[in-house]
């Protein structure tokens, strides 16, 4: 059967041949968390009804990655629960497993895999992700192929490193069209003129699981209690950091995902462009946590988007790289397309074409690099260590705040993270300490941490994707300065500070 991908989004891992001999494909789900509009799955859909093989979707979360906590555990088993129930009714065999203790599921893999025909998995450049498909692909047992269904545009699209947003946005506006005629499919499990997947009906779950792996595998690494593992104290076993609570303010899952998004296009879209800078009116769409886990996708996003505005491909202009007048739909929407395709996949561009360097000063531009430099031994207005930044102990009454959102919900306003970095750097000895220490808050606490949007986003603060901008201020040179006070006479503020200016226990 031919492969229903985009050639771009495919890369073999190994040279490990196909095995027709094989039990079932795996589908190995680390980054693209979700049963729908997702290349990955599409892909390996395929791969099954090529060797009529039923499709096994092993859905993994394990201990040791940095940063590990209650809150980043609580969301990816939330979009787990979401995944069990929708595939109870789907030909698939799924199988979501919560590694107990460090290195217990470690071997997991390599065993499903030598009863595997090939094993699929999600391409993503960021974090530890990279690091562990390298070190397992010549070791697996199997083919492995790696599938990017990151970005509207491949990863692949780009041959280089694109600097500033204008640039990037204008080699997106001359690749998006042909990108917008082969998306993923919405529903890849829903009936169509493929083949059927050989897979029983009228079976629940676990007897699925039990016909189709070895019992000394179940036995060894039993499928995940999801519902007790969200109840009440379900993770105090698990050695990670509990101190991070889950955040109540934002669930995570493919339905709270599509949940918000149907929100924000009935009743949001309508003020985005005039309000989305204001913490008071929540004029934003609140999925960079679900986009970040994979539980919604930036295709689904962008469909819809267009559909809802009426869209069609010959109203579109001529590649200018400006922000506004491409797409010409309404200006909301045109503000949020900007945001979904430039700034979002830009990060990515970042990650992907530097993957030694996207976290560090090193990707800074020679502009950013000399005058960070030549301010190095500035005297700051304020020094605080990272125990006083984590605990919102500055002067700032503002800063607190944003800091407080960060640790008590997994998120922080747009515009109020870019002052939170802009004076993380005015109150560290080095750009260097002010580097890690953004780095550690925003993974630590942030939902849509770890992420390619999110590294980009820090290093903006220090002048990545940006331009040298005068006059020049102490510590900061030429890049970007912003201040509490003109923060406050832009905003809409007081509601936000009423809800997070004071300490609370």
């Amino acid at each position: 059967m031919t492969s229903t991908l985009p050639p771009q989004r495919h890369q073999f891992a190994n040279d490990h041949p196909p095995r027709h001999e094989g039990d079932y494909v795996v589908y190995w789900m680390i980054a693209q968390r979700r049963l729908h509009w997702n290349f990955a799955l599409q892909h390996a859909i395929d791969r099954a009804i090529e060797f009529e093989k039923p499709l096994l979707i092993f859905e993994p979360l394990r201990v040791r990655y940095q940063w590990a906590s209650d809150r980043i555990h609580r969301f990816i088993i939330e979009g787990m629960r979401d995944n069990a129930a929708a595939a109870e009714s789907l030909p698939v065999v799924y199988y979501p497993y919560v590694e107990p203790k460090p290195g217990a599921g470690s071997p997991l893999l390599h065993r499903l895999a030598k009863n595997a025909c090939t094993v699929v998995t999600d391409e993503y450049p960021c974090f530890f992700l990279p690091h562990m498909i390298d070190a397992v692909k010549d070791k697996l047992p199997a083919r492995l192929e790696l599938i990017d269904s990151n970005g509207v545009l491949p990863l692949r699209a780009a041959e280089k490193t694109y600097t500033v947003a204008h640039s990037y946005r204008r080699f997106m506006q001359k690749n998006i069209l042909p990108a917008l005629e082969h998306l993923p499919l919405a529903n890849p499990l829903a009936p169509d003129d493929r083949p059927a997947l050989p897979c029983p009906d009228g079976e629940s779950m676990a007897e699925r699981r039990k016909k189709l792996l070895p019992s000394n595998v179940l036995s060894k690494w039993p499928a995940a209690n999801l519902e007790k593992l969200l109840s009440e104290g379900g993770l105090s076993k698990i050695p990670i950091d509990h101190s991070v609570r889950p955040s109540k303010a934002t669930p995570g899952g493919t339905v709270e995902g599509s949940r918000r998004w149907k929100e924000f296009l009935d009743s949001k879209l309508s003020q985005y462009n005039d309000d989305r800078n204001h913490p008071d009116e929540h004029a934003t769409t609140g999925l960079s946590p679900h986009l970040h886990f994979g539980h919604i996708s930036v295709h689904e996003m962008v469909s819809s988007l267009l559909e809802h505005e009426g869209w069609s491909a010959d109203q579109t202009s001529k590649p200018n790289g400006k922000n506004h007048g491409f797409w010409n739909v309404g200006e909301n929407a045109e503000a949020l397309l900007d945001q979904l395709l430039t700034w979002r996949e830009i990060g990515f561009n970042w990650s992907f074409q530097n993957p030694d360097t996207y976290d560090s000063l090193e990707s800074l531009p020679d502009w950013a690099k000399k005058t960070l430099a030549e301010t190095r031994d500035d005297e700051r207005p304020h020094l605080y260590t990272l125990e006083e930044f984590e605990n919102a102990e500055t002067h700032d009454e503002l800063w607190n705040a944003a800091q407080r959102e960060l640790v008590e919900t997994g998120e922080m306003h747009n515009y109020m993270r870019m002052l939170w970095g802009k004076k993380i750097l005015h109150w560290t000895r080095t750009p260097e300490e002010a580097l890690d220490f953004m780095i550690h808050l925003n993974n630590k606490y942030g939902l849509d941490g770890r992420d390619p949007n999110s590294y980009c986003g820090i290093l903006w603060v220090l002048g990545r994707t940006d331009r040298a901008w005068g006059p020049k201020r102490p510590v900061f040179g030429s890049v970007r300065y912003m201040t509490s006070d003109s923060t406050r006479k832009k905003l809409k503020l007081s509601k936000y500070l009423q809800r997070f200016a004071s300490k609370t226990e």
